[in-house]
């Protein structure tokens, strides 16, 4: 099914804004032209959700739905969408069929059969980022909302002892498991659920949650009592206008911000306890 969605006013920050909200529900994937948004699902859609979305947008959003063609999703990545991206000479993410990419330090291949997690969008880079500059050899991680687990196989890669992978959608956990097989990586334990599964004792070194601002604000409680005494907490999902509420929650429960990276307003934050 193709749903269509119009943004007013139409701008490239309001069809951002409207696609990190859509992601979150069951759509495969996204692509834009000069005139509407394009979202893409085989899947049923929650319409009591979708409504939601478009009620609490800060901008007027409409819709339609139709029936497309068969789509080889491999072959449109390919030709359109799912180009290397890498991060200097530290990290390069790439699919299967690429055969011309940046050599770089850390490589990870990645089957682009989702939107979300191919590590183009700004929150995934930006994650990446503050991950090569931690020192995670033996480290416990836990990776929330891991999509096709990126940020998790990073940690891995970068010394990590054992990765907690863990997302509410079954495509994503099926996702992440098949991208950990391709990159042979054989520490990362992907399950669904949520952060109403995590631990009440402190086990993890790192937590990492690439999400939304909203569950990020909710589940923060969750991640603070499993974490190390000196752990780290890295977040992303949400726009700079955001930070200031993410920060406050944060210090409620005695976390400390030690610093943010920010790339076309969306914003990476690190926490320490």
């Amino acid at each position: 099914m193709t749903y269509i969605f119009t943004t007013a006013p139409d701008t490239p920050e309001n069809r951002e804004i409207l696609t990190a909200w859509l992601a979150l529900l069951n759509f495969d994937a996204f692509e834009e032209d000069d005139s509407a948004l394009y979202a893409y699902t085989t899947a049923v859609i929650d319409e009591t959700e979708l409504q939601e979305i478009i009620r609490n947008a800060q901008f007027k959003v409409e819709y339609r739905s139709e029936q497309p063609p068969n789509i080889n999703w491999n072959e449109q990545w390919e030709k359109n969408y799912f180009t290397p991206v890498a991060i200097g000479n530290s990290l390069v993410i790439r699919a299967p069929f690429h055969t011309h990419f940046p050599k770089a330090r850390h490589e990870l291949v990645i089957e682009p059969n989702m939107a979300f997690g191919t590590g183009h969008h700004e929150t995934t880079l930006l994650m990446a980022e503050l991950l090569l500059m931690l020192d995670l050899r033996d480290k416990n991680v836990l990776d929330m909302g891991c999509g096709t687990g990126i940020l998790g196989m990073l940690a891995s890669r970068l010394g990590a002892s054992n990765i907690t992978a863990i997302d509410n959608d079954e495509r994503a956990v099926k996702s992440a498991t098949e991208n950990a097989r391709l990159n042979n990586i054989h520490n990362m334990h992907v399950v669904q659920g949520d952060a109403s599964m995590l631990p009440k004792q402190r086990r993890f070194d790192l937590i990492i949650a690439n999400i939304q601002k909203n569950v990020i604000i909710a589940d923060l409680p969750a991640y603070a009592a499993c974490l190390t005494q000196e752990g780290l907490i890295l977040v992303s999902g949400f726009y700079a206008d955001d930070l200031p509420d993410v920060i406050a929650r944060a210090t409620q429960l005695s976390l400390q911000k030690e610093l943010h990276i920010e790339q076309n307003h969306w914003i990476a934050c690190k926490l320490s306890s």
